[in-house]
């Protein structure tokens, strides 16, 4: 089968970043990737139009900007982007936030060597050999490296990160309806890990680079942290539980999201 690769951006309040992440897609990565889906999470700051203003940059058939019909959060946006991908048809979905952390072309090396197409997942990690962190202070890698031990020992496997801003899903992981009853909050990729884990989903991690400029957190760090081992804990302790229970706070009939502006070969069509 011929790959078909959308590269989903969530953003929520990235006027200042989303306009560098589009950007990226230039040259031989771009080359790989077949649309570019920039989906907003209900931005109060101007995200939309800065999207807009630098769709035209991106050097890939298509770009669409778009928001989610209702507030489905992070881990929501995620399901609205693979139902999407899943009505579309495309093979493998690349997640890149729009908070310009990642950068895509750390992907260029799974996408040439083929890796994406012999795993159902490749997961960037920020804390394995070959990755590279600029702006994390020395508490926040030891804290990471102890939560990734953690993980390893709940899921009986090595986890070298619960969940960057820099991923790759084949079709045979984002189209199983099990993921439609993760959180749909921040915690939504720690509990796809260890539900990819648990269905037995073969899995690889590769080197990123990530870094904190101007961002703007809105994570809570000692709750979120608290929520993180939580999903560790429900895994080791019952995994019949945990691969049955809905965890989303509110529960969605569906997650979908209205199409605002198209660009085909940097071309706008309205």
């Amino acid at each position: 089968m011929t790959d078909k690769i959308l590269v989903f951006i969530p953003c929520y309040n990235c006027a200042a970043q989303i306009g560098r992440v589009i950007a990226q897609f230039q040259g031989d990565v771009a080359g790989f990737i077949d649309e570019v889906l920039v989906l907003d999470n209900g931005s109060k700051d101007g995200t939309i139009e800065a999207a807009m203003a630098a769709a035209g940059q991106a050097a890939v058939p298509r770009v669409i900007i778009a928001r989610n019909q209702a507030n489905y959060n992070l881990g929501g946006s995620h399901k609205s982007a693979y139902a999407y991908a899943d009505r579309e048809g495309f093979t493998h979905v690349v997640t890149l936030h729009g908070d310009d952390q990642g950068d895509i072309r750390d992907i260029q090396a799974v996408l040439t060597s083929g890796r994406h197409r012999r795993h159902d997942a490749c997961m960037g990690a920020r804390f394995t050999k070959g990755s590279k962190l600029k702006g994390y202070s020395a508490f926040r890698i030891f804290g990471n490296y102890a939560f990734n031990l953690v993980f390893s020992a709940a899921a009986r496997r090595w986890i070298t990160d619960m969940g960057s801003g820099l991923n790759l899903l084949a079709r045979s992981a984002f189209t199983d309806p099990a993921i439609l009853r993760l959180p749909d909050d921040l915690h939504f990729n720690p509990y796809l890990l260890l539900d990819m884990v648990d269905r037995g989903n073969k899995i690889m991690f590769f080197p990123i680079s990530w870094r904190e400029d101007d961002q703007v957190s809105n994570v809570k760090m000692a709750s979120q942290a608290l929520k993180t081992l939580g999903a560790a804990k429900r895994y080791a302790l019952n995994r019949r539980r945990f691969r049955s229970e809905d965890y989303r706070r509110v529960k969605h009939d569906r997650y979908a999201f209205d199409e605002l502006a198209r660009f085909e070969n940097g071309q706008s069509l309205g």
